[in-house]
C-alpha cells in the first residue's frame, strides 16, 4: 500500500498552502505567452501550424497561446507517459496518437515542461516518421539540470529549477492543474513518510 500524501481536500487554499514558493505569477506567464505567441505568428507568417499539444499539462499553455496567434492554426492533441509519482521513468508509452495525419503539416509541439528531454525526444521521432513538411517545439519550462536527452526547443517560455513543480496545467496526481501561477510543490506532499 502506497504511503505518499493525499492532499487534504478541506477548504478553498489547500493547493495553496502546498506551495513553498510561487517561481511565476499569472501575469508573468501571460506576457511570456503573447511574447511567444507573438515570435510564432512571425515565424509562420503565411502557413498554417498544425498545434499539437501534449496531454494534459500542456492544455491550459495551448488555450492561451492559440487566443494571442494571428496565424491559421488547427489542434491536435496527443498523450504519452514516462512518470511515475515524481520521477521519470526513463520508458515513454504512447497512450493516445494524433487524430489527424501529420503528413505535409506545420507541425508544433505544445508542451508543459521538458526535463529529462527522453519524453520529447520519443515524440519527435514518432512524429518525422510520418513525414511532416516541419517539425518545431514549444515549451513553457526547461528543466537544464535533468536533462538526458539534447533536444532543441523552438519556443521556450521559462527555465525552472530542478524543483518540481504545479500549477498553470501541471499536476501532482491529478491536483494544482488550476492554479494560475507556476509554483514548487512542498516536498513533504510527495515524499514517504
Amino acid at each position: 500500500m502506497s504511503s505518499l500524501r493525499t492532499p487534504c481536500l478541506c477548504g478553498k487554499n489547500f493547493m495553496q498552502n502546498d506551495i513553498s514558493e510561487i517561481i511565476f505569477t499569472e501575469s508573468q506567464i501571460q506576457k511570456r505567452v503573447k511574447e511567444l505567441a507573438h515570435e510564432i505568428s512571425d515565424d509562420y507568417k503565411g502557413k498554417q501550424v498544425t498545434m499539437v499539444s501534449v496531454l494534459k499539462g500542456a492544455t491550459i499553455f495551448l488555450a492561451d497561446l492559440m487566443k494571442n496567434l494571428s496565424i491559421p492554426l488547427s489542434i491536435d492533441f496527443m498523450a504519452v507517459s514516462s512518470y511515475k509519482n515524481t520521477e521519470s521513468s526513463g520508458i515513454v508509452r504512447m497512450i493516445m496518437d494524433l487524430r489527424e495525419s501529420p503528413e505535409n503539416k506545420n507541425l508544433l509541439i505544445i508542451e508543459d515542461i521538458i526535463d529529462t528531454g527522453l519524453t520529447m525526444h520519443y515524440l519527435c521521432e514518432n512524429l518525422k516518421t510520418r513525414r511532416p513538411k516541419s517539425l518545431k517545439i514549444c515549451s513553457l519550462l526547461y528543466k537544464p539540470a535533468r536533462k538526458i536527452k539534447e533536444i532543441k526547443i523552438d519556443y521556450l517560455g521559462f527555465e525552472v529549477p530542478d524543483k518540481f513543480v504545479v500549477g498553470y496545467g501541471m499536476d501532482y496526481n491529478e491536483i494544482y492543474r488550476n492554479l494560475p501561477y507556476i509554483g514548487i510543490l512542498k516536498p513533504d506532499v510527495y515524499r514517504r513518510k
